[in-house]
């Protein structure tokens, strides 16, 4: 259920309306925005009949009572009454007309392979810096990443550019050491559903990535991020990357028709990662440019100085040394939908 307060409504009101309704039990999320203030009352059934007996709709405050009819209630675009969330990282901005280019190798092989691939970054335009340390491989046998070791690097990665660093977490007994160095924590496909891990990472309280499950629906990716958003952490963004179907002249079918729809669905920053859809480099610019001017908030991608070379993912990863003349066409496809490259943020 979602109350809007009226505008002229003191902080004393609005703390009114929060404590009656955290008398019946059900969870409290206050959004403010330039003119209105919107406090989302989140539970069960039983919760929402309660909160309903309050009357609100009765107080001088309260400008409206609106129900959510959703099981995905704070990823709603109704709790922030229509209005986009736009996420501050570390200096660059993510959502609304802000376009963040998300750039690096799929995995921290060595130190010489991220430095020249996060320089190359950098210098070609990207607004945050992506790197594995710890990797989902199907099998067993293959490269799982080098873990600590690939932390540190990813954080001398950072104090040689600037860059914020997006990296992958898979376990929970990582945590420590990921939050450390991540300025963004990423949520692989095949951890979209760990809900313990996402509420970890709600409790945590930096910036998440969740990309969508191989087979999963729109519903089931917002209600992932339920589970982060729930725990107080309101900086979540959500990513497409492909889903399984029948096809299989490519790796993954990227959906991009799913941009669009949760932007009706979902107030939360959406990006797409063309990479890990296509499988292959020469499909990863024309899926970049369809991305951007569909209205993505950003593009996830691959970029490596040595693809051919790459310990995994090298056919997707685009070379180091053409980064630069992809990102100018991918700014060029984001300004057809009102968007600009994000600022990268100042090295101190």
């Amino acid at each position: 259920m979602m109350i809007v307060m009226t505008e002229s409504a003191t902080d004393e009101q609005v703390a009114e309306v929060v404590g009656l309704i955290e008398g019946t039990g059900a969870q409290v999320h206050v959004s403010k925005g330039e003119t209105l203030t919107v406090i989302g009352a989140i539970g069960d059934q039983e919760h929402d009949g309660r909160v309903a007996g309050l009357g609100l709709e009765q107080l001088d405050s309260v400008d409206r009572v609106v129900p959510i009819a959703k099981q995905y209630k704070l990823s709603s675009r109704q709790i922030k009454n229509g209005q986009d969330s736009i996420l501050d990282i570390a200096g660059t901005k993510i959502g609304g007309k802000n376009f963040s280019l998300i750039a690096g190798p799929c995995t921290v092989e060595s130190r010489d392979q991220m430095m020249t691939a996060a320089i190359a970054c950098r210098d070609g335009g990207a607004s945050m810096l992506r790197g594995g340390a710890y990797k989902p491989r199907t099998s067993p046998y293959s490269f799982q990443g080098l873990g600590v070791e690939g932390l540190k690097l990813l954080a001398e990665a950072r104090e040689e550019t600037g860059l914020p660093i997006v990296t992958e977490l898979m376990d929970a007994r990582d945590i420590d050491d990921v939050l450390e160095v991540a300025d963004v924590i990423q949520i692989g496909a095949r951890n979209m559903q760990n809900y313990p891990l996402l509420t970890e990472l709600g409790k945590a309280g930096r910036p998440v990535i969740i990309k969508r499950g191989f087979s999963a629906t729109l519903e089931e990716l917002l209600m992932a991020a339920e589970y982060v958003l729930k725990e107080g952490n309101e900086s979540v963004i959500l990513c497409e990357r492909g889903i399984r179907t029948f096809e299989t002249a490519y790796r993954f079918t990227l959906d991009l028709m799913a941009v669009p729809v949760l932007k009706e669905m979902t107030h939360l920053p959406v990006i797409v990662d063309p990479s890990h859809a296509a499988g292959r480099r020469d499909l990863v610019e024309p899926l970049s440019l369809a991305a951007a001017a569909v209205g993505a908030d950003g593009i996830i991608v691959e970029v490596h100085p040595d693809p051919q070379n790459a310990v995994c993912d090298g056919p997707q990863q685009i070379e180091a040394v053409d980064f630069a003349a992809y990102a100018e066409k991918v700014a060029a496809a984001a300004a057809l939908a009102g968007r600009a490259l994000a600022a990268r943020p100042q090295k101190v």
